[in-house]
Parts: C-alpha cells; structure tokens; sequence
C-alpha cells in the first residue's frame, strides 16, 4: 500500500522553530521528487519547497528561503521540513506529496502547487501564534 504519512505538526511561538516529518511506503523512493506544500484557511494551496530523492536537489519559494530546510533520510525512507523563524502567515495545513524525478522539473511543480502529484499525504497542522 502507497503511502505518505506526515507528522511533527503543532502549535508553535513566533520566531520558533519545528520540524515537521513525511514518511513514504509502498513505491521506489529514490525515483521521486518530494515536495511540501500548504493551504491556509480560505487560501489556495501553495508549493514550499521540494528535494529529489535521488540526486539531492532542492528548492525553495522565495518566502521560505533561508528559514526552511528540506532534508532527505533515504534510508529512512523519509522527508523532512526543518522551518526556523516561523511566523503567522506560515500557519497552514502542510502536505508532502510525491511526482516521478524524470518527468518533474522541481522548481516548477512548486510553483504549480504540485500539479499532477502521484502521492499526496493527509496532512499535519502547523500553528503559529503571534
């Protein structure tokens, strides 16, 4: 079974930090392109930052640079979003989904909120209080 499961959500200060997790199962992981997104209430879904599992390439939206690290533990078979400096506009519903690296230019799949995702995970709540 295909899954991709997030955690590490919760309620933080502003100027805290968190990280949050995203756990794949069930498909080849290195042939993928993991990207996190997130919707905010009444917002659209919006493209964060994404990692190719197989070469280590990252990317970053503008408002996240240098705040945000995304990491890969292959072995592990998971993703991680280390977020610093957290503000309120950075509470949202954070999903990791999943795109084959040979056909997902990463930059792109972002800043398309991650159009044409294979896997999506359920979700995990990121809360930040000013």
């Amino acid at each position: 079974e295909v899954q991709l499961v997030e955690s590490g959500g919760g309620l933080v200060q502003a100027g805290g930090s968190l990280r949050i997790s995203c756990a794949a199962s069930g498909f080849t992981f290195d042939d993928y392109v993991i990207g996190w997104f997130r919707q905010a209430p009444g917002k659209e879904r919006e493209g964060v930052s994404c990692i190719n599992s197989n070469n280590g390439s990252t990317y970053y939206v503008d408002s996240v640079k240098g705040r945000f690290t995304i990491s890969s533990d292959n072995a592990k078979n998971t993703v991680y979003l280390q977020m610093n400096s957290l503000k309120s506009e950075d509470t949202a519903v954070y999903y990791c989904a999943a795109r084959l690296a040979r056909i997902t230019t990463g930059q792109a799949w972002v800043h398309l909120g991650g159009f044409d995702a294979r896997y999506w995970g359920q979700g995990t709540q990121v809360t930040v209080s000013s």
